[in-house]
């Protein structure tokens, strides 16, 4: 039997709030919801979630309010296998949640980021034997920056290649795109991070998925292109995501850039075809037989 890939998630764990409406509402504007809902959600659980579900091993770092979101989110993480041993429960902030408005198969997200502020350095270190045996550590921007550093700091250490998906976006301190492995932001993220005279220099890490149109990326100094497979869209919440756990998993698992982005795409497709960010996260099998149905319609 194939040994399977580990994965170490150092992330934000949210519930996510979820009203559908035919209109977004104009700024000042009231206007009736049709459908209220909660799901399981932050960024790093969701990429979690996504990579367990691909095949990987996962580990997660990062903490919940000592309230009943944060109990069922964890019971939730333990069904999806990941092990929650480095996920803290705290009594001094309530678990995050995500606000978010689906309309038009377009969202607007606020997010009350709770219990994710005390993913500390502290935390980390203290769960540091998870990334040590880990193949790839993926990051996110939903925890503290110092949180997000110290780690990278920590995985260069023992070598582990890590992943930083740069969202929410921040202006990013000197150090990280030296020492992130990849980068893979979207198409208005990239924008902002071109301002970093580092960027010139980097170009081979940086993976921007660009939604409807794909993904972009340089291989061998030559930029390359994925296009995104056309699929009855639901909710886009999550897509993002979802690459970000597949393509860490086919690296931990030892598969070329190029092939972990075209995996990663497909999945990102698929995850879109239902609502909740993690609804329709994929397992490998179901990418496998989506990718087989496409190339015998071709």
């Amino acid at each position: 039997m194939a040994i399977k890939p580990s994965v170490c998630v150092v992330g934000s764990i949210n519930m996510d709030l979820i009203v559908t409406t035919k209109a977004m509402p104009k700024q000042g504007e009231t206007v009736l919801g049709d459908d209220f809902f909660t799901y399981p959600g932050g960024k790093g659980a969701n990429q979690a979630v996504a990579a367990a579900r691909i095949g990987s091993n996962v580990n997660f770092i990062g903490a919940v309010g000592d309230d009943p979101f944060g109990k069922t989110l964890l019971e939730h993480l333990e069904s999806e296998s990941i092990n929650i041993d480095g996920v803290a429960t705290v009594s001094s902030a309530a678990t995050g949640i995500a606000n978010i408005i689906l309309s038009e198969n377009d969202n607007r997200i606020i997010v009350a980021s709770g219990a994710n502020l005390l993913v500390t350095p502290e935390l980390v270190e203290h769960n540091l034997d998870q990334i040590k045996h880990s193949d790839v550590v993926l990051l996110q921007l939903e925890v503290p920056m110092e949180t997000v550093l110290y780690t990278l700091k920590a995985a260069s250490t023992y070598n582990i290649p890590v992943i930083v998906n740069p969202a929410p976006y921040q202006p990013l301190p000197d150090g990280l795109l030296e020492k992130a492995s990849y980068l893979t932001p979207n198409e208005l993220e990239v924008e902002s991070i071109k301002n970093d005279p580092l960027f010139e220099g980097i170009h081979e890490k940086v993976i921007v998925t660009q939604g409807d149109q794909g993904v972009q990326f340089f291989e061998g100094g030559v930029k390359k292109h994925v296009p995104s497979y056309p699929v009855d869209v639901e909710d886009t919440t999550g897509a993002g995501d979802t690459f970000n756990g597949v393509f860490a998993t086919e690296l931990a698992r030892g598969s070329a850039v190029g092939e972990a982005i075209q995996l990663a795409n497909a999945a990102s497709a698929l995850s879109v075809t239902k609502v909740g960010a993690q609804g329709g996260m994929p397992t490998k099998e179901d990418v496998e037989k989506f990718l087989l149905e496409r190339k015998i319609s071709e």
